[in-house]
Protein backbone atom coordinates (compact mmCIF):
# COMPACT_ATOMS: atom_id res chain seq x y z
CA UNK A 1 0.00 0.00 0.00
CA UNK A 2 1.24 3.49 -0.73
CA UNK A 3 1.96 5.65 2.05
CA UNK A 4 -0.18 8.81 2.52
CA UNK A 5 2.93 11.01 2.17
CA UNK A 6 3.40 9.66 -1.05
CA UNK A 7 0.38 9.80 -2.53
CA UNK A 8 0.20 13.58 -1.59
CA UNK A 9 3.82 13.89 -3.43
CA UNK A 10 2.19 12.34 -6.58
CA UNK A 11 -0.78 14.74 -5.85
CA UNK A 12 1.56 17.88 -5.88
CA UNK A 13 3.51 16.50 -8.81
CA UNK A 14 0.57 16.50 -10.90
CA UNK A 15 -0.30 20.04 -9.61
CA UNK A 16 -3.82 18.99 -8.54
CA UNK A 17 -3.53 21.06 -5.43
CA UNK A 18 -3.10 23.89 -8.01
CA UNK A 19 -6.49 23.63 -10.90
CA UNK A 20 -5.34 27.05 -12.70
CA UNK A 21 -3.51 24.82 -15.35
CA UNK A 22 -6.27 23.16 -15.92
CA UNK A 23 -8.39 25.96 -16.14
CA UNK A 24 -5.74 27.53 -18.91
CA UNK A 25 -6.27 24.88 -20.71
CA UNK A 26 -9.65 23.83 -20.78
CA UNK A 27 -11.12 27.23 -21.62
CA UNK A 28 -10.08 27.55 -25.08
CA UNK A 29 -11.14 23.48 -25.63
CA UNK A 30 -14.48 24.58 -24.35
CA UNK A 31 -14.63 27.62 -26.46
CA UNK A 32 -13.93 25.72 -29.26
CA UNK A 33 -16.30 22.35 -28.64
CA UNK A 34 -19.55 24.78 -27.65
CA UNK A 35 -18.26 27.15 -31.54
CA UNK A 36 -17.82 23.80 -33.66
CA UNK A 37 -21.69 22.07 -32.50
CA UNK A 38 -23.05 25.75 -32.44
CA UNK A 39 -24.61 25.38 -29.05
CA UNK A 40 -23.89 21.95 -26.59
CA UNK A 41 -21.62 19.82 -27.58
CA UNK A 42 -22.30 16.03 -27.95
CA UNK A 43 -22.01 15.04 -24.31
CA UNK A 44 -19.87 11.67 -24.86
CA UNK A 45 -17.11 14.39 -26.45
CA UNK A 46 -17.62 16.98 -24.14
CA UNK A 47 -16.89 14.72 -20.58
CA UNK A 48 -13.88 12.87 -22.64
CA UNK A 49 -12.25 16.64 -23.27
CA UNK A 50 -12.95 17.59 -19.87
CA UNK A 51 -10.91 13.90 -18.38
CA UNK A 52 -8.35 14.20 -21.04
CA UNK A 53 -7.69 18.08 -20.15
CA UNK A 54 -7.38 17.47 -17.11
CA UNK A 55 -5.26 13.92 -17.66
CA UNK A 56 -2.74 15.62 -20.03
CA UNK A 57 -2.22 18.64 -17.65
CA UNK A 58 -0.75 16.46 -15.16
CA UNK A 59 0.74 14.33 -17.10
CA UNK A 60 2.34 17.57 -18.46
CA UNK A 61 3.21 18.52 -15.27
CA UNK A 62 4.83 15.32 -14.04
CA UNK A 63 7.49 15.68 -16.76
CA UNK A 64 8.07 19.57 -16.91
CA UNK A 65 9.56 18.58 -13.46
CA UNK A 66 11.69 15.76 -14.43
CA UNK A 67 13.02 18.49 -16.83
CA UNK A 68 13.41 20.72 -14.21
CA UNK A 69 14.61 18.96 -11.62
CA UNK A 70 18.10 20.12 -11.33
CA UNK A 71 16.52 23.63 -12.08
CA UNK A 72 13.35 24.18 -9.43
CA UNK A 73 15.44 23.91 -6.36
CA UNK A 74 17.67 26.91 -7.39
CA UNK A 75 13.85 28.88 -7.83
CA UNK A 76 12.19 30.60 -4.73
CA UNK A 77 8.58 29.26 -5.90
CA UNK A 78 9.76 25.53 -7.30
CA UNK A 79 12.45 24.92 -4.63
CA UNK A 80 9.51 22.85 -2.41
CA UNK A 81 7.90 20.80 -5.49
CA UNK A 82 8.67 17.04 -4.89
CA UNK A 83 11.05 15.82 -7.52
CA UNK A 84 13.17 19.15 -5.99
CA UNK A 85 12.74 18.14 -2.29
CA UNK A 86 13.89 14.29 -2.85
CA UNK A 87 9.76 13.27 -2.51
CA UNK A 88 9.59 11.60 -5.78
CA UNK A 89 12.41 9.76 -7.59
CA UNK A 90 12.87 11.06 -11.68
CA UNK A 91 11.83 7.84 -12.65
CA UNK A 92 8.40 7.68 -10.94
CA UNK A 93 8.07 11.15 -12.45
CA UNK A 94 8.04 9.46 -15.89
CA UNK A 95 6.10 6.61 -14.86
CA UNK A 96 3.43 8.94 -13.90
CA UNK A 97 3.29 11.06 -16.61
CA UNK A 98 3.57 7.90 -19.25
CA UNK A 99 0.28 6.30 -17.33
CA UNK A 100 -1.57 9.35 -17.45
CA UNK A 101 -0.66 9.90 -21.13
CA UNK A 102 -1.50 6.22 -21.76
CA UNK A 103 -4.80 6.98 -19.96
CA UNK A 104 -5.69 10.00 -21.94
CA UNK A 105 -4.97 7.81 -25.01
CA UNK A 106 -7.36 5.53 -24.13
CA UNK A 107 -10.38 7.84 -23.40
CA UNK A 108 -10.16 9.25 -27.11
CA UNK A 109 -9.92 5.83 -28.86
CA UNK A 110 -13.97 5.77 -29.30
CA UNK A 111 -13.47 9.42 -31.74
CA UNK A 112 -12.59 9.59 -35.12
CA UNK A 113 -9.51 8.83 -36.61
CA UNK A 114 -8.34 13.06 -37.39
CA UNK A 115 -9.35 13.07 -33.37
CA UNK A 116 -6.78 10.38 -32.52
CA UNK A 117 -3.97 11.58 -35.20
CA UNK A 118 -4.27 15.47 -33.31
CA UNK A 119 -3.90 13.40 -29.78
CA UNK A 120 -0.05 12.28 -30.92
CA UNK A 121 0.78 15.86 -31.78
CA UNK A 122 -0.73 17.32 -28.31
CA UNK A 123 1.58 13.91 -26.75
CA UNK A 124 4.23 15.45 -28.55
CA UNK A 125 3.87 19.08 -27.66
CA UNK A 126 3.18 18.23 -24.05
CA UNK A 127 6.26 16.04 -23.65
CA UNK A 128 8.70 18.29 -25.64
CA UNK A 129 7.45 22.00 -24.11
CA UNK A 130 9.58 21.40 -20.46
CA UNK A 131 13.27 20.92 -22.46
CA UNK A 132 12.53 24.17 -25.17
CA UNK A 133 13.24 26.89 -21.96
CA UNK A 134 16.82 25.59 -22.83
CA UNK A 135 17.44 27.12 -25.93
CA UNK A 136 14.24 28.51 -27.25
CA UNK A 137 14.32 32.25 -26.46
CA UNK A 138 10.16 32.26 -26.49
CA UNK A 139 9.29 29.18 -24.96
CA UNK A 140 6.21 30.80 -24.01
CA UNK A 141 4.89 30.66 -28.23
CA UNK A 142 5.68 26.83 -27.96
CA UNK A 143 3.48 26.61 -24.27
CA UNK A 144 0.70 28.44 -26.74
CA UNK A 145 0.71 25.71 -29.66
CA UNK A 146 0.74 22.88 -26.99
CA UNK A 147 -2.12 24.73 -25.22
CA UNK A 148 -3.98 25.28 -28.08
CA UNK A 149 -4.27 21.63 -29.48
CA UNK A 150 -7.45 20.95 -27.95
CA UNK A 151 -9.13 23.34 -30.29
CA UNK A 152 -8.75 21.21 -33.59
CA UNK A 153 -8.99 18.37 -31.36
CA UNK A 154 -11.88 19.76 -30.61
CA UNK A 155 -13.59 20.67 -33.93
CA UNK A 156 -12.05 17.68 -35.05
CA UNK A 157 -14.09 15.27 -32.86
CA UNK A 158 -17.21 16.93 -32.75
CA UNK A 159 -17.58 17.35 -36.85
CA UNK A 160 -14.63 15.26 -38.40
CA UNK A 161 -13.38 18.48 -40.19
CA UNK A 162 -10.62 21.61 -39.88
CA UNK A 163 -12.71 24.00 -40.74
CA UNK A 164 -10.45 27.76 -41.64
CA UNK A 165 -11.79 29.48 -38.26
CA UNK A 166 -9.65 26.97 -36.44
CA UNK A 167 -6.65 28.23 -37.15
CA UNK A 168 -7.67 31.62 -36.74
CA UNK A 169 -9.06 30.93 -33.24
CA UNK A 170 -5.73 28.83 -32.37
CA UNK A 171 -3.57 32.09 -33.10
CA UNK A 172 -5.82 34.12 -30.84
CA UNK A 173 -4.97 31.86 -27.77
CA UNK A 174 -1.69 31.67 -28.67
CA UNK A 175 -1.25 35.28 -28.19
CA UNK A 176 -3.47 35.31 -25.14
CA UNK A 177 -0.69 31.77 -23.80
CA UNK A 178 2.41 34.28 -24.55
CA UNK A 179 0.89 37.06 -22.62
CA UNK A 180 -0.41 35.39 -19.65
CA UNK A 181 2.84 33.04 -19.21
CA UNK A 182 4.93 35.80 -19.86
CA UNK A 183 3.63 37.43 -16.77
CA UNK A 184 4.31 34.23 -14.85
CA UNK A 185 7.85 34.05 -15.71
CA UNK A 186 8.06 37.82 -14.73
CA UNK A 187 7.84 36.62 -11.17
CA UNK A 188 10.56 33.91 -11.88
CA UNK A 189 12.79 36.72 -13.58
CA UNK A 190 15.22 36.92 -11.29
CA UNK A 191 15.92 33.71 -9.99
CA UNK A 192 15.95 32.68 -13.91
CA UNK A 193 18.58 34.82 -14.81
CA UNK A 194 20.52 33.43 -12.17
CA UNK A 195 20.14 30.03 -13.55
CA UNK A 196 21.03 30.35 -16.87
CA UNK A 197 17.32 29.22 -18.45
CA UNK A 198 15.62 31.58 -21.39
CA UNK A 199 11.73 32.87 -21.01
CA UNK A 200 10.17 35.81 -23.06
CA UNK A 201 9.93 37.79 -20.29
CA UNK A 202 13.87 37.91 -19.92
CA UNK A 203 14.27 38.02 -23.96
CA UNK A 204 11.70 40.84 -23.88
CA UNK A 205 13.55 42.88 -21.52
CA UNK A 206 12.23 46.22 -20.49
CA UNK A 207 9.00 45.48 -23.26
CA UNK A 208 7.78 42.92 -21.93
CA UNK A 209 4.32 44.71 -20.38
CA UNK A 210 4.16 46.07 -23.65
CA UNK A 211 4.56 42.83 -25.03
CA UNK A 212 1.98 41.48 -22.83
CA UNK A 213 -0.36 44.08 -23.82
CA UNK A 214 -0.02 43.42 -27.35
CA UNK A 215 -0.70 39.91 -27.19
CA UNK A 216 -3.78 40.56 -25.31
CA UNK A 217 -4.72 43.31 -27.93
CA UNK A 218 -4.67 40.82 -30.48
CA UNK A 219 -5.99 38.25 -29.08
CA UNK A 220 -9.28 40.29 -28.43
CA UNK A 221 -8.57 41.35 -31.96
CA UNK A 222 -8.93 38.04 -33.33
CA UNK A 223 -11.86 37.00 -31.33
CA UNK A 224 -14.05 40.36 -32.76
CA UNK A 225 -13.41 39.36 -36.03
CA UNK A 226 -14.01 35.38 -35.84
CA UNK A 227 -17.18 36.69 -34.23
CA UNK A 228 -17.83 38.45 -37.16
CA UNK A 229 -16.82 35.31 -39.41
CA UNK A 230 -19.32 33.18 -37.05
CA UNK A 231 -22.07 35.80 -36.98
CA UNK A 232 -21.80 36.23 -33.27
CA UNK A 233 -24.61 38.03 -31.31
CA UNK A 234 -24.60 40.95 -28.59
CA UNK A 235 -23.56 38.67 -25.56
CA UNK A 236 -20.75 37.58 -27.73
CA UNK A 237 -19.16 41.02 -27.80
CA UNK A 238 -20.68 42.03 -24.50
CA UNK A 239 -18.49 39.23 -23.07
CA UNK A 240 -15.43 40.58 -25.29
CA UNK A 241 -15.70 44.54 -23.71
CA UNK A 242 -15.27 42.70 -20.04
CA UNK A 243 -12.38 40.71 -21.15
CA UNK A 244 -10.74 44.32 -22.45
CA UNK A 245 -12.24 45.46 -18.55
CA UNK A 246 -10.04 42.45 -16.78
CA UNK A 247 -7.09 42.99 -19.59
CA UNK A 248 -6.80 46.77 -18.00
CA UNK A 249 -6.86 45.74 -14.36
CA UNK A 250 -3.74 42.87 -15.68
CA UNK A 251 -2.20 45.70 -17.05
CA UNK A 252 -2.18 48.12 -13.51
CA UNK A 253 -0.81 44.22 -11.73
CA UNK A 254 2.13 44.59 -13.88
CA UNK A 255 3.27 47.37 -14.63
CA UNK A 256 5.66 48.28 -11.95
CA UNK A 257 6.87 44.15 -12.63
CA UNK A 258 6.61 43.23 -8.83
CA UNK A 259 6.71 39.75 -8.68
CA UNK A 260 3.73 38.57 -6.39
CA UNK A 261 1.32 41.14 -8.50
CA UNK A 262 2.94 39.42 -11.72
CA UNK A 263 2.05 36.17 -10.54
CA UNK A 264 -1.23 37.33 -9.42
CA UNK A 265 -2.10 38.94 -12.90
CA UNK A 266 -1.32 35.14 -14.25
CA UNK A 267 -4.22 33.65 -12.08
CA UNK A 268 -6.52 36.15 -13.30
CA UNK A 269 -6.23 35.10 -16.75
CA UNK A 270 -8.89 32.44 -15.42
CA UNK A 271 -11.60 34.83 -15.60
CA UNK A 272 -10.71 36.00 -18.89
CA UNK A 273 -10.84 32.52 -20.01
CA UNK A 274 -14.36 32.06 -18.49
CA UNK A 275 -15.68 35.27 -19.58
CA UNK A 276 -15.03 34.43 -23.23
CA UNK A 277 -16.59 31.06 -22.50
CA UNK A 278 -19.23 32.75 -20.90
CA UNK A 279 -20.65 34.75 -24.02
CA UNK A 280 -20.01 31.90 -26.44
CA UNK A 281 -22.40 30.01 -24.15
CA UNK A 282 -25.31 32.70 -23.97
CA UNK A 283 -24.76 33.55 -27.65
CA UNK A 284 -25.22 30.18 -28.13
CA UNK A 285 -28.32 29.58 -26.23
CA UNK A 286 -29.99 33.27 -26.65
CA UNK A 287 -29.44 33.12 -30.73
CA UNK A 288 -28.94 36.90 -30.71
CA UNK A 289 -27.62 38.58 -33.97
CA UNK A 290 -28.40 35.89 -36.14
Amino acid sequence: MIPKEKLFAYYQLIRLDKPIGILLLLWPTLWALWLAADGLPDLMILTIFVLGTVLMRSAGCAINDFADRHIDPHVARTRQRPLATGLVQPQEALWVAAGLSLCAFLLILPLNWLTIGLSVCALLLAASYPFTKRFFAMPQAYLGLSFSIGMPMAFAAQTNALPPIVWLLMVANLCWVIAYDTQYAMADREDDLKIGIKTSAITLGRFDVAGIVLCHVTFVSILVFAGGLLQGGILYYAALLVVLGLIIHQYHLIRDREPARCFQAFLHNNWIGATVFIGILLDAMSGIGR
